[in-house]
């Protein structure tokens, strides 16, 4: 069973507004990526694909699918609060409840990624404050909630540049902190290497991943761990190779020239990760 994530961002602005969408008109993009991407995945019949669409999108995905579609819709995050009988009824303006996801036809949401993280660590430092620790334990009330609402999670963890020489150390407290008093069933493990993520940046190679993931499963005990630095084309055989990874999280399909998310290149690097 290998575990394809996809994670559209904001691929849904177009070029004469600096965006990256070349495909189709954003009133009908996400409706676009899913008819022409679901069918040409049945071919590969043991895995799970889950697409994570900017929250105007979602409608249009779900209502596109098929009855024999191999996608899964899910969100690129949620509040840290959510809907309570008797308590708030969704009160949560520029916030994006779990329950509001679960209910428009998300079944998975990515927390943790580390644009998520950068713009946490922003905040508190606009405030004065230093203790970035308070970010795992805001993802942990995300996770929480996500789990709450039905949600199955993408969990990203990762070190950057500066963190390299106490990467195990950064790993742990992410997992401990953001997996506090979680119940795992329904959580899969993105190893985001943020220090190699980016244009010119030398990627991690083979040892490097595979050490890291065994260190994930050993705290983990044992959940999927995926690698959430880029799967693509051009690693795709590498990645599968590894024992201890269930698959990938693409961000993007074309890395150069006129960027952004291509089906036809989609599933290109789902075949090049599934010919291993």
């Amino acid at each position: 069973m290998s575990l394809i994530f996809l994670n559209l961002k904001r691929f849904d602005i177009p070029r004469e507004k600096n965006g990256v969408n070349s495909i189709s008109s954003p009133f009908s993009w996400g409706e676009f990526i899913i008819k022409n991407v679901q069918d040409k995945l049945s071919q590969f019949d043991d895995s799970t694909f889950v697409v994570f669409f900017p929250e105007a999108h979602i409608i249009p995905a779900v209502l596109a699918k098929n009855d024999l579609s191999p996608m899964i819709i899910g969100c690129q995050g949620v509040h840290y609060a959510d809907t309570q009988k008797g308590g708030n009824f969704g009160a949560f303006t520029t916030g994006f409840p779990a329950s509001a996801a679960s209910s428009i036809g998300c079944q998975w949401t990515i927390i943790g990624h580390c644009e998520e993280r950068r713009d946490k660590i922003n905040l508190i430092a606009q405030g004065g404050g230093n203790d970035y620790s308070a970010v795992n334990a805001i993802l942990n009330q995300e996770i929480k909630c996500a789990l709450n609402a039905g949600l199955s999670v993408l969990y990203c963890i990762g070190e950057k540049q500066e963190e390299l020489e106490i990467s195990d150390k950064v790993l742990k407290d992410q997992l401990q902190m953001g997996l506090e008093g979680v119940n795992t069933e329904k959580i899969v493990i993105a190893y985001e290497p943020v220090w190699a993520i980016g244009p010119g940046k030398t990627l991690p190679d083979r040892s490097y991943i595979m050490e890291k993931a065994q260190y994930i499963k050993e705290i983990t005990n044992g959940l999927p761990v995926v690698y959430g630095g880029g799967l693509k084309k051009e690693n795709a055989a590498m990645l599968a190779s590894i024992d201890e990874i269930s698959g990938g999280l693409i961000a993007l399909t074309r890395f150069s020239g006129d960027i952004g998310f291509y089906p036809d290149e989609y599933i290109e690097i789902i075949k090049a990760y599934h010919e291993k």
